[in-house]
């Protein structure tokens, strides 16, 4: 079987995934996810104990979680080198810090903003520091990625990589908690437009939106999400 990726909207991480997928090229499908509703409910539960996005159910029917490790899944199975490099090369090497760092202290940054967003009921004494604590935290992991940028189009050389889609998932929530003004950082802001700008994450973007748009070719349909609860929940 092709292998499925759990994906979430609004603004889901898991998209740079989707972009991912693409630029490997492989067969692979998708399940679609409402983060605001579906994920709350004790069925989604049953697939991912933490309710949370992403979720890769393997080709030969096992559930992973965490994108680190769906990262790693992918690497496995890049045999010709389209978005990671060989095994303890350099490239290869910096590829995994990088993905390290996004995935851990910039994603972990937007904590306190997504905290005080879905707060409920709202506490407004309670939000408003912790949007002030987030955004100070969101824009010193801004100015440390800045700082690890390279003078390369992409993170690692000049394609993107499986860097550039875990990035690019979770660098657009910037905007949506206006947090922090991301032309303070020209070559963030340049490699953004180049990755957000590639059909790939376009395409999945799209698809996040609802939209029914052409790809690859290597996607090859989405499953309903009770069905993947059904056949692969624990």
């Amino acid at each position: 079987m092709e292998p499925i990726l759990v994906y979430g909207f609004p603004l889901g991480s898991a998209t740079g995934l989707v972009a991912a997928f693409e630029w490997l090229g492989q067969p692979y499908r998708l399940s679609r996810v409402d983060m605001l509703k579906d994920m709350t409910t004790d069925d989604y539960r049953r697939l991912n104990g933490r309710g949370e996005t992403p979720v890769l159910i393997t080709d030969d029917g096992r559930v992973l979680t965490e994108t680190m490790a769906i990262a790693q899944w992918l690497e496995a199975r890049d045999t010709e080198r389209r978005i990671s490099f060989a095994p303890g090369t350099p490239e290869a090497d910096r590829m995994h810090q990088l993905i390290g760092f996004v995935n851990t202290g910039f994603t972990g940054a937007f904590s306190p903003l997504w905290a005080a967003l879905e707060m409920s009921p709202p506490d407004p004494a309670m939000q408003e520091p912790l949007r002030a604590v987030g955004r100070k935290m969101v824009a010193d992991r801004h100015g440390q990625l800045e700082a690890m940028i390279g003078d390369t189009p992409f993170l690692v050389g000049d394609r993107p990589t499986l860097a550039d889609g875990v990035l690019a998932g979770v660098a657009r929530w910037a905007e949506f908690h206006d947090a922090p003004d991301i032309s303070a950082y020209p070559k963030l802001s340049a490699l953004r437009r180049r990755i957000e700008s590639d059909p790939a994450f376009v395409f999945g973007v799209a698809l996040e939106d609802g939209e029914t748009p052409t790809g690859s070719g290597a996607m090859k349909g989405q499953v309903p999400l009770a069905d993947v609860i059904s056949r692969f929940a624990g």
